[in-house]
């Protein structure tokens, strides 16, 4: 729509069904002022054309944590909370993305090569998705987008995948006519993730945005994972979903994320496969000596264990979730919330052992809920955020306890919201 038609649209509530399933709540009036901030911004710098609005969706990890990346089981969800953009074509092949929280720089089309000096860089992302899009046959384009974010960067739900998802549906609504799935469209912002940026992440992040609702997934076949949505909500058993920002320092980690699947892959070599999924944790076991004697390595042998068990537990929540059963569900989500803690170790960077907010947040939340409930490592790990499922009649006081520690802004509560990245309008 032109911007005067779209802004009408809006301000009309006409969109309100709509922005109602994206933020899972029945008042959308702050929503809609969210939407025409951007809309207005993108006019004043873009001048008039046919705009519309994508909305991507952060994540959050239930169970299956550092399994993604072994071709294990994961289950995970797309929230309530989201970034959004208000985007339209133009004719010069680059894209112009702008964001009040970071800056690009314009992305010409015209070259698609990989830059080693924009590793870990939002213009990398950009870049590699278009190169992979292309690739598979897919049209690309230029565009002029404004974002409006709230998967901040540093959340602890995917900022960078939920960021990959959003260009990746530009491209596929603008210049595809939605010829893309959210499979692929996952796989392509892995891709970018892996390839441009330089981070050797699973796909667990990509999918659970771009799919959206409460998801599992089996990743023993990458490029064709099977996948299950199944209508759960912790509000029904009358639990709030809470993420933790425990503001630990968050310089440059990725040597400590790369480390995991560095580590098991010299155990999965020792095995005689490329991934722990291609093997049995009886094997694993029954050659633990040896395996051992070879790696020189315990901690691989510890992290090597949790995937056998966190995979086995992440098809029983399966289970639960399918069956309704939230007591086994909480059951398996705290005896994962163990291994990530004991055998996975990624809590805290080993190379910081005095930086450790991640395992105070655990401690605090772990005390105060008292069984009753979840506190787990939230994702990667080792500094960020932690995922709590608090029973509701103790959420005031497990507030307040977060907050006096780690700032009045560092809880937030979502929902899961019934579908992934998406074009809105």
């Amino acid at each position: 729509m032109k911007y005067t038609d779209l802004k009408e649209y809006i301000i009309s509530g006409k969109i309100d069904n709509k922005l109602k399933q994206i933020i899972c709540d029945d008042d959308v009036s702050e929503e809609r002022k969210r939407y025409i901030k951007p809309l207005d911004e993108a006019y004043a710098m873009y001048g008039d054309g046919d705009y519309h609005f994508v909305s991507s969706p952060g994540r959050s990890e239930i169970g299956g944590n550092h399994t993604d990346h072994q071709h294990g089981n994961v289950v995970c969800a797309g929230l309530s909370i989201d970034n959004i953009c208000v985007v339209k074509k133009n004719d010069d092949n680059t894209v112009h993305f702008k964001d009040a929280d970071f800056v690009i720089a314009p992305v010409d089309l015209n070259d698609l090569e990989i830059h080693e000096e924009q590793f870990n860089s939002s213009e990398s992302l950009i870049r590699g998705i278009a190169a992979s899009m292309s690739k598979r046959g897919y049209d690309i384009g230029g565009f002029d987008c404004l974002c409006n974010s709230r998967v901040l960067v540093g959340s602890g739900i995917s900022s960078s995948a939920c960021f990959e998802m959003m260009i990746a549906e530009v491209f596929n609504s603008l210049y595809n006519n939605d010829r893309m799935n959210p499979i692929e469209r996952a796989i392509i912002g892995q891709y970018a993730e892996n390839v441009y940026f330089g981070k050797p992440s699973g796909l667990m992040d990509q999918m659970a945005i771009s799919v959206g609702g409460f998801v599992t997934i089996d990743f023993k076949n990458p490029d064709d994972p099977v996948i299950e949505n199944f209508s759960f909500s912790f509000a029904d058993h009358g639990y709030e979903m809470v993420i933790v920002n425990t503001k630990g320092d968050h310089a440059d980690l990725s040597y400590e994320y790369a480390g995991i699947p560095n580590e098991i892959k010299k155990v999965a070599d020792v095995l005689g496969v490329e991934y722990l999924a291609d093997t049995s944790k009886e094997k694993f076991l029954d050659n633990f000596m040896e395996i051992r004697k070879k790696v020189n390595d315990d901690r691989a042998m510890l992290r090597s264990l949790h995937f056998f068990n966190e995979n086995e537990r992440a098809i029983r929540q399966k289970e639960a979730i399918r069956n309704n059963d939230i007591d086994e569900l909480l059951k398996l989500m705290n005896e994962s919330a163990k291994s990530s803690y004991e055998y996975l170790q990624n809590v805290y960077p080993s190379s910081r052992p005095f930086s450790q907010s991640l395992a105070v947040g655990l401690a605090l939340a772990d005390d105060y809920l008292e069984r009753d409930g979840v506190a787990r490592v939230h994702g990667g790990g080792f500094e960020g955020t932690i995922q709590c499922i608090v029973p509701e009649d103790k959420m005031a006081g497990f507030e307040k306890l977060m907050c006096s520690v780690f700032g009045d802004d560092c809880l937030l509560k979502v929902r899961v919201r019934s579908f992934g990245t998406a074009f809105i309008i």
